[in-house]
């Protein structure tokens, strides 16, 4: 009797078919909710009160990133995109909810909170078969398939824990962090990261890229997510996805990038191109580094670095590469660097200079601490503008001006001042389209430049002074 109820309620509210139709974002269904009110998994009684009542999350319509990546890398089709990769329950939650803390979701399916809904045919007197929803029970791990849905606790989004979530209102801050933007559309943000600045977090870090995302938006939850790294001292060119799926396509582009490069590729859809000053002078004007980089202990056995080296000794060695080319070479044994990365691992470009080159990056005391032991800083010509000496202090701690090789300890001077990519805004729209033709062969390239940051600029002036 309390099926044949359950059956009359979801007729009348049409909420099987609802079910089957896609949903732009969160929504709790009032004639869904009063079937989900009257049923539980355990009992099938009515469940009374608000911390029974259930949020619904868009039914899971799954897209192989990195299948979307291959074919946006190589301007192919898309056709093998959608269906041909499941996600476990966790991520679509993430992915739904961006704006839940991590730890707060992982307790929701600790605590078991996170459901599905579950079909059970029944056939009636007349054999027509008729559907029963109810909500099952679903773990973190467990795969799902299109068309599935997730519940959760509607009173999710008056959780203490979602409220430790960083609120920003110091429009000083806010105001500094937007004016780094470069570019912006629906699927990424460009900026031009000030040296410096940390891109994620870690220890003794309070603010970083990764934490001061949510600054970018403006009455948003969905906060942009990194897609690739800067070293802290590092600045230029950093892009960030704005959804879960630009970020994720993102991801899988920058691999691609690398194990093109690696199989002798051509592609050209992503590059980067980084300014560098650096002591010393190769012996030629340009050239191919292919040098693997690998982890190697300090004495002290906890810090670690990178060098280049393949034995017995090393772990994780990763194969390299980076070509280079002279810009100007600088009085006093000084050269500007243009280094072009055709893979992506970490302190490759100031390894590559400091080992293969022989030409340790200004201000890199890591890689180049002994060429800098006998540092002297260069005279300040009168000529130089005021502007490039005076020195301010920014939000979050940093400071503008200073650094330059007219200093006693220069700062790092490494910058991307250029990333090519192919329009990301336009190949989400086509994935998320029923309609459209999945080709990527006609995507756009975008082309993102960043100013050199100011004690770059002091030192190229205070060179061009130098007597030779």
């Amino acid at each position: 009797m309390a099926a044949l109820l359950l059956l009359r309620r979801l007729a009348a509210g049409g909420a099987v078919a609802r079910l089957q139709q896609p949903y732009a974002g969160l929504a709790t269904a009032a004639a869904r909710q009063e079937a989900l009110d009257s049923t539980s998994e355990e009992s099938g009684r009515p469940d009374k009160g608000n911390k029974n009542r259930w949020m619904e999350l868009p039914p899971f319509t799954p897209v192989d990133a990195a299948a979307a990546a291959r074919a946006i890398f190589r301007g192919q089709g898309g056709d093998e995109i959608e269906g041909s990769s499941n996600s476990t329950a966790i991520r679509w939650v993430r992915r739904c909810c961006p704006h839940l803390p991590a730890s707060l979701v992982q307790k929701l399916f600790r605590l078991r909170k996170v459901k599905k809904n579950a079909v059970t045919a029944e056939t009636s007197s007349t054999d027509a078969s008729a559907e029963q929803f109810r909500l099952r029970r679903v773990s973190a791990k467990d795969h799902l398939v299109p068309g599935d849905t997730l519940f959760l606790p509607v009173n999710i989004q008056e959780s203490p824990v979602a409220e430790k979530a960083r609120k920003f209102d110091n429009r000083n801050e806010i105001d500094f962090l937007r004016s780094l933007e470069i570019y912006k559309d629906k699927a990424i943000i460009v900026v031009n990261k000030p040296p410096g600045m940390p891109v994620q977090g870690g220890v003794g870090i309070k603010n970083s890229i990764d934490v001061l995302a949510p600054m970018f938006e403006e009455n948003s939850s969905d906060a942009p997510r990194l897609v690739h790294r800067l070293d802290r001292d590092c600045s230029g060119v950093l892009v960030l996805g704005r959804t879960q799926l630009s970020a994720s396509i993102l991801h899988a582009i920058f691999r691609e990038k690398t194990a093109d490069a690696l199989a002798d590729g051509t592609q050209q859809v992503l590059q980067r191109k980084y300014v560098a000053l650096v002591m010393g002078t190769p012996r030629h004007p340009k050239g191919l580094l292919s040098a693997p980089l690998a982890k190697v202990l300090l004495q002290d056995g906890k810090s670690e670095r990178l060098t280049v080296r393949a034995g017995p000794n090393t772990t994780s060695v990763q194969d390299a590469l980076t070509e280079y080319r002279v810009i100007e070479s600088c009085p006093r044994g000084f050269t500007w660097l243009e280094l072009f990365p055709l893979t992506g691992r970490k302190h490759q470009l100031r390894v590559h200079c400091a080992e293969v080159l022989g030409t340790p990056i200004v201000g890199d005391y890591k890689y180049g601490r002994q060429a800098h032991q006998d540092w002297t800083p260069l005279p300040v010509p009168q000529t130089v503008d005021e502007e490039l000496l005076r020195k301010q202090r920014l939000p979050f701690g940093l400071v503008l001006g200073g650094g330059s090789v007219a200093e006693e300890q220069p700062q790092l001077h490494l910058h991307c001042k250029q990333m090519m990519l192919p329009d990301i805004s336009t190949a989400v729209q086509g994935l998320q389209s029923e309609d459209a033709e999945r080709d990527f062969s006609g995507l756009e390239k975008l082309s993102f430049v960043a100013p050199l940051p100011l004690h770059m600029r002091l030192s190229w002036e205070v060179l061009k002074s130098v007597d030779k």
